[in-house]
């Protein structure tokens, strides 16, 4: 499904440290002598970063979830169709900021549309394309608190400036993926120091892909 390169996806709410630890697993591997790809979503290509503008501004009324929905599938479909698939057709590790389980976690588990709407949106805009392993980077509301007071100096984005309750129900919809696809996902404790987080990453690829030495 992702050709001869690997895929691996992060996930988690606001404040879990996802950029952080994509970028020191792809420093890992290029220490491996892998040729890594580092993006994000919404966005990783010019396409889809204005999309990201359009989602994350705080002006206006912003957006119902259905559209919403929409605008991220269609990021989305041109991240995958510019960037994602070449770059596993050429045999790169992908190491993404977010994929779909953030579509389904926010605007499924968060907003309330269905897990069948989103992915049905995912299959007609990305041909249904999933991660080799998707990270569940899982920390506790109060260690997300801190982080987000230390990194949200200036305000929050839209979306992670909406309420507690519908950042636990985000919560909730990551743990439930977590559990229902066991193969597909690892969950790390994220709540620890940097170091000990990526030490759990790197185990958890060691054990369910091939990762080198």
């Amino acid at each position: 499904m992702t050709g001869s390169g690997h895929f691996i996806a992060f996930e988690g709410g606001e404040g879990a440290g996802k950029s952080t630890q994509a970028r020191l697993l792809a420093d890992a591997l290029r220490a491996r002598g892998q040729n890594v790809v580092v993006t994000r979503e919404p966005g990783g290509t010019p396409g889809a970063e204005a999309i990201r503008a359009l989602l994350l501004a705080t002006e206006g009324e912003g957006w119902l979830p259905r559209a919403e929905a929409l605008l991220f599938a269609a990021a989305r479909a041109d991240h995958v169709e510019r960037l994602i698939r070449p770059a596993l057709a050429a045999g790169k590790w992908v190491v993404c900021d977010r994929f779909i389980d953030s579509s389904r976690a926010y605007q499924g588990g968060g907003a309330g549309l269905s897990d069948a709407e989103v992915m049905e949106l995912h299959r007609i805009g990305s041909m249904g394309l999933l991660p080799d392993l998707t990270v569940l980077i899982a920390v506790s509301p109060e260690i997300a608190a801190e982080r987000l007071a230390r990194r949200d100096v200036d305000g929050a984005d839209r979306i992670g400036g909406r309420p507690a309750d519908f950042h636990a129900r985000v919560a909730a919809a990551f743990e439930r993926f977590a559990q229902g696809e066991p193969a597909r996902f690892a969950r790390i404790d994220g709540d620890g120091p940097p170091a000990a987080t990526h030490a759990a990453i790197v185990a958890a690829l060691q054990t369910r892909l091939e990762l080198p030495s």
